[in-house]
């Protein structure tokens, strides 16, 4: 028997998308995006000083092949990623039409996204009147607030007092295919938050809106307003059998790390852990140490994408890619013979591009466990059925495995 862990390094995308040119971010093409390639090449040209100095310091993740995957997926060197890899490296591209959370674990899992996302217009109001008569009548609100596209630090500084004021839910999108939702955990109350989401959720994906998000904070007028941990997607259920599910058909377990039960609605998954990324980590060792023979533990590390890249902070980047490295390189340390772990990432999210969306990139594959090598350009589906070779799985999806 073996054990399977597959590790998602949110955003961590490294050029080269052959369809970049259809994805924009703020009317600029994604074309050139490549999230580890700028931030390497800012820290190496002393641009990304803040908390961290001098070159881009990732010796455990090189060492398996970042630097390698990103120069076979964009053609350019990375700077200070050159090492020879110890472990399986490749790039991975996605066929799914979006560059969202869900459209790339779904096909990482061995399930591209069979439909178009809906996408809400940038405009004011951004929803449909009957969307917000909905949110408004199962809030018990005389209405909603905000109705835009906005950032979410932006939109509690702008209207959280207003919140607090009249109780109506602050509502907003992105680019991504989103509708978010914030109120105080206090004044309006975290379990109502939570019950809104759900109540609403199936109204939106009935729209092929991927995710309703909970956006719950705390704060004052006076004092400033942040958001909690204790945010919860809604999001589509998988509209076919994943990774998860394969793995639970063969008699193994399934213990998701992160936001991964969110993701697939706790399709195919055991058990779940949530918490910041230092405490997810925590958590990855702990299964590291105690999971069972023919398992998969599934984990997804958030906070590249969510506290820098949407931000756009290179340095925050960089000082979470450097906190990265050198904790996995601890629990690669620990891997049992006959274990695989995969390091991948799901999208790119560039934090020195135009506007503050996702970026369409390739992705790296690196595979600790299973020897050194190349393993070429692959498809993100390839991911889940290598994973599915290595378990001896009857299922894999439609890719191929690259072990």
């Amino acid at each position: 028997m073996s054990r399977a862990f597959l590790v998602v390094m949110d955003s961590v995308g490294i050029g080269g998308a052959p369809d970049a040119n259809r994805f924009f971010n703020g009317g600029v093409p994604d074309t050139g995006a490549n999230t580890v390639g700028h931030i390497a090449g800012a820290c190496a040209a002393g641009q990304a000083e803040v908390g961290r100095s001098g070159p881009l310091h990732l010796p455990n993740l090189d060492a398996l092949g970042l630097g390698a995957a990103a120069r076979l997926a964009s053609g350019e060197d990375a700077p200070g990623l050159g090492a020879a890899p110890v472990g399986l490296w490749g790039a991975a591209s996605e066929i799914s039409p979006g560059k969202d959370t869900p459209s790339g674990h779904w096909e990482l899992s061995g399930l591209p996204v069979p439909w178009d996302w809906h996408y809400f217009p940038d405009s004011v109001p951004a929803f449909p009147a009957a969307l917000t008569r909905a949110v408004a009548q199962a809030a018990g609100t005389g209405g909603i607030l905000g109705n835009c596209h906005a950032s979410g630090t932006e939109i509690l500084e702008r209207l959280g007092a207003e919140h607090l004021r009249t109780g109506w839910p602050i509502c907003y999108t992105s680019a991504d295919s989103v509708f978010q939702i914030a109120a105080h955990e206090g004044a309006f109350g975290l379990d109502r938050l939570l019950n809104l989401c759900r109540d609403v959720a199936p109204i939106v994906h009935e729209m092929k809106v991927g995710r309703v998000i909970a956006r719950p904070f705390v704060g004052t007028p006076e004092g400033g307003f942040a958001r909690t941990a204790n945010r919860h997607d809604y999001a589509i259920a998988p509209p076919g059998k994943v990774l998860t599910d394969w793995v639970q058909d063969a008699g193994g377990r399934v213990h998701a790390v992160g936001k991964i039960g969110d993701i697939f609605s706790m399709q195919g998954i055991d058990d779940v852990v949530k918490g910041p990324d230092a405490e997810l980590m925590a958590h990855l060792g702990r299964l590291v140490d105690t999971a069972e023979e023919g398992s998969l533990t599934f984990a997804n590390f958030v906070e590249f994408d969510s506290l820098y890249g949407h931000r756009r902070d290179i340095s925050g980047y960089a000082r979470a890619l450097e906190w990265f490295d050198a904790e996995i390189g601890a629990i690669l340390r620990r891997l049992r013979p006959g274990d695989l772990m995969i390091l991948t990432a799901d999208h790119g999210n560039d934090p020195s591009w135009s506007g503050t969306d996702h970026t369409r990139e390739r992705v790296p594959v690196l595979a600790a466990g299973r020897g050194a090598g190349a393993v070429g350009q692959v498809g993100f589906t390839d991911v889940a059925a290598s994973i599915a070779d290595h378990l001896g799985l009857a299922e894999g999806g439609p890719g191929r495995s690259f072990l």
